[in-house]
């Protein structure tokens, strides 16, 4: 237990008490009857509510018995633009047979049409569902009109990333979406500039696909991440097309023709990363490209081996991969897919019935986030304007009832009454 500082109680803005806190650390902290002490931006003290009252002044109290409190969750792959696609792609695939890929021939070609106001508001709408449901972190795919992106994360108060769709070739990309691979860069450059030093949105570089992509531009935007020190989100391995294209032109599979470029190393982030060769699996761990799990639509395309990514210590995190996709924005529930899938495809088999657990799929949707959005601690400042993981609270009794608090930021270690 914490001596009570000798100039007096700690002086806060706020002081959630009697919630049951659940760090979500290494070590599985959790404090039955706990209290969270905010500053500002900034949790100051966390321990046991009885504490609290000694060692923590606070101007305003909320009564959070019978909620637990635990960090936000962070939507490590998420597309914005197509918030007003919900439920469309399914419609329609009741009507007729769906062409493949659904991201050629639907989800760029409504990108195409969209205008800034558009992308501003399917933001708004996406950010406060996401909101609602406890995720406060974003990793943006890469989009039409990215700096709407930003305004509406702004206006909602969620913390991200925002990204380019970023296409220099094919002859079946709409003209409002391609660019020249000087143009391309530039554009992907300068967004990053535009938002760094916000202390709530920033900016990532952004490949689409390898096969909408030139070798020139995918290394010369490895140069640009290692110069301003960002990372680029792209999706890969995410279809037997990409496989074959990759082996066509390049006699290598997608991540081995990454990392010849020169851009598969800790700056890559890699969306669905589904079908994956062992020696490519190899090249994760040893390069340290993370990753994201959307388990909601991954398990169609093939058996994602998220457990042992995971265990072998890529940053992996999971995703939704937006309100086009077949599931909603929901975390816990893509976590709860998550470790059903897992366990049907790596224990079920065996007759595993232990193989994982929703506290490891929930560290996965928050430690596991954290660490492919911003990597090792040792990462520079400049690099990580949105890392200050908010905190989220649900109703004990109820968890699909939750409600957040964005003004949450970076956890200190308990002081006291921790277990």
């Amino acid at each position: 237990m914490a001596a009570r500082p000798a100039d007096g109680p700690l002086e806060v803005d706020l002081l959630l008490r009697g919630c049951a806190v659940v760090v979500m650390d290494a070590q599985n902290t959790q404090i039955a009857d706990g209290a969270i002490a905010i500053k500002g931006r900034r949790i100051q003290w966390l321990g046991r509510a009885r504490d609290a009252r000694a060692q923590v002044s606070a101007k305003s109290v909320i009564d959070a018995r019978g909620t637990i409190a635990m960090p936000g969750l962070i939507d490590a792959h998420f597309h914005t633009a197509q918030q007003l696609l919900r439920g469309k792609i399914v419609a329609l695939a009741r009507k007729r047979t769906l062409k493949n890929p659904v991201w050629k021939n639907y989800y760029i070609p409504f990108e195409a049409m969209l205008e800034p106001e558009d992308v501003y508001l399917s933001g708004l709408l996406a950010y406060t569902n996401m909101i609602s449901v406890g995720t406060t972190c974003f990793a943006e795919a890469g989009g039409p009109h990215p700096d709407d992106m930003g305004r509406a994360a702004m206006d909602t108060g969620i913390r991200g990333y925002v990204a380019l769709s970023t296409m220099d070739q094919g002859d079946w990309v709409p003209p409002s979406m391609k660019m020249t691979t000087r143009q391309a860069l530039k554009r992907n450059v300068d967004l990053v500039k535009r938002w760094r030093g916000n202390d709530r949105v920033g900016a990532w570089l952004s490949l689409r696909q390898i096969m909408v992509c030139s070798p020139a531009l995918i290394r010369d935007m490895g140069a640009a991440a290692r110069e301003h020190d960002v990372k680029i989100h792209t999706h890969l391995c995410e279809g037997t097309y990409e496989i074959d294209y990759a082996l066509e032109k390049f006699g290598k599979r997608p991540a081995e023709f990454m990392q010849e470029m020169g851009v598969f190393d800790r700056r890559l982030h890699c969306a669905h990363s589904v079908m994956l060769s062992p020696e490519e699996m190899d090249l994760y761990v040893k390069h340290r490209a993370s990753a994201c799990h959307c388990a909601t639509n991954n398990y169609h395309i093939g058996p994602m081996r998220l457990l042992e990514m995971w265990r072998r210590g890529v940053d992996v995190g999971l995703g939704t991969d937006g309100a086009a996709s077949w599931g909603p924005l929901d975390l816990f529930q893509a976590a709860h897919i998550a470790r059903v899938g897992q366990s049907a495809l790596f224990g079920t088999p065996w007759h595993n019935r232990t193989l994982t657990s929703g506290e490891e799929m929930l560290a996965i949707a928050t430690r596991g986030g954290a660490r492919a959005l911003w990597g090792s601690p040792t990462r520079s400042a400049r690099s990580r304007p949105a890392r200050r993981p908010t905190s989220c609270s649900s109703t004990a009794s109820s968890p699909t009832r939750r409600r957040c608090t964005t003004r949450c930021s970076s956890r200190p270690t308990p002081r006291s009454g921790a277990t």
